[in-house]
C-alpha cells in the first residue's frame, strides 16, 4: 500500500513510518521539522520537508496514496496555554487543509492521531469513547476540533475516517525539549544523571502510559480495519499509574535513588486519565503487550541518549 504520514519525523510518526516500511509498504513522509528529526527515518521512507497547510505540496504527495496518517501537530499542553492561536493554526487549520487536499486528489481514508487529553478532568474511569469530553487546555480543544472536522468533512466528501485518542505514549526517541519535557524521558534522564525528580502537585494524579510499539500496532491496524469509519478509538495501556508509582518504576529500572521534590503549588494537570480499551480490542484487535517496567527498560536499552 501507499501511505502519506504527516508529522513523519516526529516521535510517533518516525516509529510508524519505519514499521510500515519494514512491512514493505511505500511511505511518503511530510514534516516541517519544527520538532521532528529526519535522521530518525529509515532509508526507505521518502521524506519531504514542508508545511501540512501547503496544499500544492499536499496535492503532489497525495498522488496514488491509499491512506493518510495525520500526525502533524503541536503537542505541548503547557505551551498551548501560552500560544493558543498557534495551536489552533497548526492542529485545526492544518487538519482542514489536509482534508481539502485529500478531497481534491481522491484519497479514501485518513487516520487521525488524536489525544486522550481531550477528556480533561472526569471522575468516571476508565474513560470510554462515549464519554462527553471536557478539554482543559487549548491543545486538547484543538485535538477535539480536529476530530470533529475530520469526521464531519469525511462524511460530507466520502472519505473514511478514524481518530485514535492516544494516551501518554513514551519510548526511545521521544523528544526532550528544554522546557516542558515529557515526564517519562525526563525522569529517566534525571535519575541516570543523579538529578532531582520534580513532582507538580502531590503525585497522586494518574496517567495511562503506553509504549510506542503498542501505539504503532494500533495505528497500523487502523489503516485497513473494516467498519471503523467515523469512529473515535482509545489507544492506551488500560492501566492507571500515578506519578508516585512512575517514580518508583523509574528508580527501580535505573537503580537510582534520585531525590524527589514536590511542588504542591503548581498544577499537576488533570487528576486521572485511563483508557477503556474495549472498542480498540473489538475494532482493531488491539492488545497492548508491553507493561510499564518492560517499556522503561526497552527505552533505556534502545535510546542512545540513555547509554
Amino acid at each position: 500500500m501507499n501511505f502519506l504520514i504527516t508529522g513523519a519525523a516526529g516521535f510517533l510518526g518516525s516509529s510508524l513510518a519505519n514499521q510500515l516500511a519494514r512491512e514493505g509498504h511505500q511511505i511518503r513522509g511530510l514534516d516541517d521539522l519544527s520538532a521532528g528529526d529526519p535522521q530518525a527515518l529509515g532509508p526507505d521512507v521518502h521524506f519531504t520537508r514542508g508545511d501540512v497547510s501547503d496544499r500544492p505540496k499536499l496535492w503532489t504527495l497525495l498522488q496514488e496514496v491509499d491512506v493518510v496518517y495525520h500526525l502533524a501537530a503541536r503537542v505541548s499542553v503547557p505551551e498551548s496555554i501560552l500560544y493558543p492561536r498557534d495551536y489552533n493554526g497548526v492542529n485545526v487549520g492544518g487538519t482542514v487543509a489536509l482534508m481539502e487536499a485529500m478531497r481534491d486528489v481522491g484519497v479514501r481514508r485518513v487516520v487521525l492521531a488524536s489525544s486522550g487529553a481531550v477528556y480533561g478532568d472526569l471522575a468516571e474511569q476508565p474513560l470510554r469513547e462515549s464519554t462527553t469530553p471536557n478539554p482543559r487546555s487549548p491543545y486538547a480543544v484543538s485535538k477535539l476540533a480536529a476530530e470533529y472536522y475530520v469526521r464531519t468533512i469525511g462524511g460530507l466528501w466520502g472519505i473514511e475516517t478514524v481518530s485514535l485518542r492516544i494516551f501518554n505514549a513514551y519510548g526511545p526517541g521521544q523528544r526532550l525539549p528544554a522546557s516542558h519535557p515529557p515526564v517519562v524521558p525526563h525522569y529517566l534522564k534525571q535519575a541516570l544523571r543523579g538529578g532531582t525528580l520534580v513532582v507538580h502537585g502531590d503525585g497522586s494524579q494518574t496517567r495511562d502510559y503506553v509504549y510506542v510499539d503498542d501505539v504503532v500496532s494500533a495505528l497500523v491496524a487502523a489503516a485497513t480495519a473494516p467498519n471503523v469509519n467515523g469512529l473515535v478509538i482509545n489507544v492506551g495501556s488500560g492501566k492507571e499509574t500515578s506519578i508516585r508509582e512512575l517514580i518508583k518504576c523509574v528508580q527501580e529500572v535505573t537503580g537510582s535513588n534520585a531525590e524527589v521534590i514536590y511542588s504542591p503549588k503548581t498544577s499537576g494537570g488533570v487528576s486521572r486519565l485511563c483508557a477503556d480499551l474495549t472498542l480498540a480490542s473489538q475494532k482493531l484487535n488491539y492488545r497492548p503487550s508491553i507493561g510499564l517496567d518492560d517499556g522503561l527498560r526497552l527505552t533505556l536499552k534502545r535510546d542512545p541518549r540513555f547509554k
